[in-house]
């Protein structure tokens, strides 16, 4: 539930991305990872009242303008988010004063960004402060916040200021110059134009506040409309103030100021705003969702990394594609790669199929400028952009400007010689044409795409009368490392798969919609002699691979580069371009990214040529060890888990997964201030759905072959294929090859002839002793038959649970089911909730719903809607909620050398372990994650046991539920249980708490019992 990287302060649940302690190390970085949008515009994570050095931007998809040297922009758009609090004449801000609790929380079932904060004044005064912020996905021009404000310790005033930044700026450049501002009765507004491209933007904004009377006054500073309120704060009452925001620009609408305060006059309030952006948000998740038990950090980050997709793939405009760093941050300009087409499109394809046209419509409405780049090169057709914005030319940057004053500046080649994205395109077109079916925007649009893309490699090309072959020199392949090579394989492979598609797709215009071939004929004089010529090429070009191994050659000359051992720069830190220089990494056989492998995988569907089971085996022996996987391109390691799980590599598939999947939670390539990995997102999605799901697509629709990674047990999914959905709910045995050892040791000792447990000498023996193990008893025992005690007081280990033994949480889980309850109309209360203790979320939930017929997505959202209700509560805990005799027992355990775990139902254990402070006291944690069969099963212990190393029989459970005291004798161990007997009598121990429990005197006990 947490992340490797514990210094990104980071816990996941399900669904939202909690933050608990502010690193300004860590500003930049994490602005990028809380970015919100709704596919209109992505505004990053920074904080209302600012931060010194802070970065904030928000990009509205399209809105670019002209720069030097890089050509043009996103254009950072003027900054809605100013919501300053000024506290008794202190203005609340990070740097200043002290805060005394921070908690910054991401739902990405919402997209709602919420930040909780109590912060001491440099005066004294104590505030609670929750910040709220959402981009409406019901309404793309709508933005919101509110912020809750409560004092703790004082009377006094507070001011509480929103504005509107006229004033923002790409990293010191500002694009927009200011037309115009004014007031109305409550509002504000603004209007200014980019200065070279003359896009005009209006955006509106009203205040208004609850919970006490205000006073407000609005001031127009030039460039900085502001709404004041200030009133008299007493201590203990909360006070609302809610800001609301719409934008508009002049590609939307003639009158973007006019449309912007038009709207905002006409909005309801900030709840009524947030329920219909949820709604919005729980139709998208209910086609794009991806569900994964048993591995809670995939299971929160492959959301996290679609998350970032679906607000960054635009749902009303055709006009504009997902810049590489989506629209998160200032990474390559807001320009667009060959990303979309190739790594980020696939995932709306199958499950937002009407973004993925939007996509491929963009490439059509940039034909003219594709077409300019091929005329200035001196080619026929359409040459796409290595680097696209709003026209299509060509805004790859030449040069790559040196911040050493005495460095050399770098020719950027790309924008020249990488052209297999004039083949990647179309594969993009191809595979939207196959997936859905859709003629008419095959016959309109796609086929234009097709057929004047493959005109370019017809005269691109250049024949060889010695070798009687086509070749394609001057190119950089995928791997960007070799800037200069001829007859790249991926570049001629693909430019021939490209042709052969052409081909098909002009016979078919020509027989279905032969008015539109005609047509097409005319605009891009296509002839048949070009079309022959096409035929020509296929059979001819030239593709270097030994037809007996299947080892493919990445480029003419390869094989005859010095090897490297990319073993022996194991610790590195840095890709190895920027440790070899790269003129000399031209010189060796190392990849920044997969090339041959990355082939292999694009013909991998179709089994088209090359690809086939030899090829793959072969080609991944040779080039996977020579590829910079770790620190090349971020493309690379989500391409390398889909092979190496179709090669049954399941280990290393799993750890390459993990590197892409993490890249900008744990920023382990350092560079997520520049914005979201976009292509690795999409990656993500690709290695889940077609690398752990196995899904082929076959003529009777998608079909799965799955080999999940090891401790996944269930793996969710829809996809849409042809008009239809297709739901996979694939399955793996929960129990562990480890936890399976545990439960055959655990039938040996319920046995009728028990084993003898190990020595003193062997206690970390974790495998039963050899001998055939009796038929397994039922996991829960009757009671006709009670089960043994434990035949040791050898004990090394606690394992707790949290609920109503180390702190009091059940009023909080009744409180979010009670809500839950009251808002779906069902009867419940606390005699109800009883039966609930130590029961698991969905257990609980089909006990109170009773025969109510409800479908699997309303049980799975109400268990979410619950969960969040008590996520929400359990932000304000403390080390004070600790109940008496838990710290002072953990404590003595720990003096003891006791081992110490956490054996919790809850999928919000480790949140709660953190706001306890108990964290440095346990040594294994055992969640709602972690097993499939909740208590009175004992797969739950079983688990925490494991974790801690020791058998059943070494460890005493702590409980205060019914079927936590089961599940424990269940397991073969020790059991005390908390509270009245008639509800924990089976324990071995019965206490009324914790509170003045000794270690050793609960040892006398266990040791009398076990004698």
């Amino acid at each position: 539930m947490q992340t490797k990287g514990s210094s990104r302060n980071f816990i996941y649940t399900d669904w939202i991305l909690i933050e608990t302690q502010f690193d300004p190390d860590q500003l930049h970085s994490k602005e990028t990872v809380f970015t919100i949008g709704n596919g209109y515009l992505g505004t990053k994570g920074s904080f209302e009242e600012g931060y010194p050095h802070a970065l904030p931007a928000t990009f509205i998809n399209g809105v670019y303008d002209d720069v030097p040297v890089v050509y043009t922009e996103l254009a950072n758009c003027p900054d809605w988010l100013p919501l300053v609090v000024i506290v008794n004449g202190d203005r609340f801000r990070l740097d200043q004063g002290k805060i005394l609790r921070y908690d910054r929380q991401l739902d990405l079932r919402y997209g709602l960004l919420s930040r909780y904060l109590r912060w001491r004044s440099p005066s004294g005064n104590t505030i609670d402060i929750n910040f709220e912020r959402f981009a409406s996905f019901a309404d793309r021009h709508v933005l919101a916040q509110r912020c809750h404000l409560t004092p703790v310790d004082f009377d006094g005033v507070i001011e509480v200021q929103g504005s509107i930044n006229g004033y923002p700026e790409n990293q010191g450049f500002n694009h927009w110059e200011g037309l115009d501002q004014g007031k109305t009765d409550q509002r504000i507004w603004l209007q200014c134009r980019t200065r070279h491209s003359r896009i005009e933007l209006g955006m509106g904004a009203t205040m208004k506040i609850s919970g006490a009377e205000a006073s407000l006054q609005v001031s127009t500073a030039p460039g900085y409309p502001t709404l004041s309120m200030t009133y008299q704060a007493k201590s203990k009452q909360t006070v609302t103030v809610e800001k609301i925001v719409t934008v508009f620009t002049s590609r939307e609408t003639k009158t973007p100021v006019s449309a912007a305060t038009e709207k905002l006059a006409h909005l309801p309030d900030y709840a009524t705003l947030l329920r219909a952006n949820e709604q919005a948000w729980d139709e998208v998740w209910q086609q794009s969702d991806i569900l994964i038990e048993g591995d809670s950090t995939a299971a929160f980050a492959v959301r996290y990394n679609l998350f970032q997709l679906l607000i960054a793939g635009s749902r009303h405009d055709d006009k504009v594609s997902i810049p590489a760093k989506t629209l998160s941050g200032f990474g390559y300009r807001g320009h667009v790669f060959w990303d979309t087409e190739i790594f980020m499109l696939p995932f709306f394809l199958f499950t937002q199929p009407a973004i993925a046209r939007n996509l491929l419509s963009y490439r059509w409405h940039t034909l003219p400028g594709a077409r300019r780049k091929a005329s200035h090169y001196g080619y026929k057709g359409a040459m796409f952009a290595w680097e696209s914005a709003d026209t299509g030319d060509e805004v790859t940057p030449r040069w790559g400007l040196n911040s050493d004053f005495y460095g050399e500046d770098v020719r950027i080649w790309c924008r020249d010689r990488e052209i297999h994205i004039n083949a990647d395109i179309p594969y993009a077109v191809w595979n939207y044409w196959q997936v859905t079916g859709d003629d008419e925007w095959m016959q309109q649009r796609g086929a234009e795409i097709i057929l004047d893309a493959a005109i370019f490699w017809g005269s691109r090309v250049e024949f060889n009368p010695e070798r009687q072959r086509y070749e394609i020199r001057g190119v950089i392949g995928a791997d960007e490392y070799h800037e200069l090579v001829h007859n790249n394989a991926f570049t001629n492979r693909m430019a021939q798969w490209h042709l052969e598609k052409a081909i098909a797709v002009y016979d078919w215009l020509a027989q279905k919609f032969p008015k539109r071939a005609t047509e097409l004929e005319e605009k891009l004089k296509l002839t048949p002699q070009e079309r022959t010529h096409w035929q020509d090429i296929i059979a001819k070009i030239l593709f270097l691979h030994d037809p007996l191994t299947e080892l493919i050659e990445q480029f003419e000359g390869f094989f005859q580069l010095e090897d490297i051992n990319l073993a022996d720069y194991q610790g590195r830190d840095r890709s190895m371009q920027a440790i070899l220089s790269i003129e000399k990494t031209n010189k060796y056989q190392v990849i920044k990214q997969p090339d041959i492998l990355m082939l292999l995988y694009l013909m991998r569907e179709s089994a088209d040529f090359p690809y086939n089971e030899k090829a793959l085996q072969t080609n991944w022996n040779y080039y996977a060890p020579r590829t910079d996987i770790t620190y090349g391109s971020s493309l690379g390691p989500a391409v390398h888990a889909i092979l190496a799980s179709d090669l049954g590599k399941s280990a290393e598939a799993y750890e390459v997964f993990m590197q892409a999947l993490m890249v900008d939670l744990e920023d382990n390539r350092g560079n997520t201030s520049d914005g979201i990995h976009g292509a690795t997102a999409g990656g993500v999605w690709q290695a889940v759905i077609f690398g752990f799901g196995g899904i082929q697509l076959t003529e009777n629709g998608p079909v799965a072959k799955s080999h999940l990674p090891d401790g996944w047990t269930r793996l969710k999914f829809k996809l849409h294929w042809r008009g239809k959905w297709h739901d996979f709910d694939l399955r793996k045995e929960q129990v562990t090859q480890n936890i399976t050892r545990q439960l055959e040791y655990l039938q040996l000792s319920l046995s009728q002839n028990p084993p003898k447990f190990p020595s003193e000498a062997s206690e970390h023996q974790t495998s039963p002793p050899a001998s055939p193990a009796p038929p397994a008893p039922s996991s829960s025992p009757t009671p006709h038959s009670p089960l043994p005690t434990p035949l040791t007081s050898n004990i090394q280990g606690f394992i707790f649970d949290l609920d109503g033994v180390l702190t009091d949480t059940a009023e909080l889980h009744y409180l979010a089911w009670q809500k839950l309850a009251d808002e779906e109309g069902i009867p419940f209360n606390r005699q109800a909730n009883e039966a609930l203790r130590g029961v698991s979320r969905r257990a609980s939930l089909m006990h109170i719903i009773g025969d109510r017929r409800y479908s699997e997505a309303q049980i799975e959202e109400m268990m979410e809607r619950k969960n969040r209700y008590y996520v929400e509560s359990i932000q304000n805990m403390t080390p004070k909620d600790l109940l008496p005799g838990a710290i002072a027992l953990l404590n003595e355990l720990r003096q003891a050398g006791i081992k110490i775990a956490i054996g919790s139902a809850s999928k919000n254990a480790r949140t709660v372990i953190e706001r306890l402070g108990i964290a440095d006291k346990v040594d294994a944690i055992a969640d709602g994650y972690s097993v499939q069969q909740p208590k009175p099963a004992p797969d739950l212990f079983l688990y925490a046991a494991k974790q801690l190393g020791l058998e059943p029989a070494q460890s005493v459970v702590v409980e205060d539920a019914a079927a936590g005291i089961e599940a424990a004798l269940a397991g073969g161990m020790w059991a005390v249980g908390l509270g009245p007997t008639e509800r924990v009598g089976a324990a071995h121990v019965v206490l009324p708490s914790l509170e003045g429990v000794k270690w050793a005197d609960l040892k006398a006990k266990l040791s009398n019992i076990a004698r």
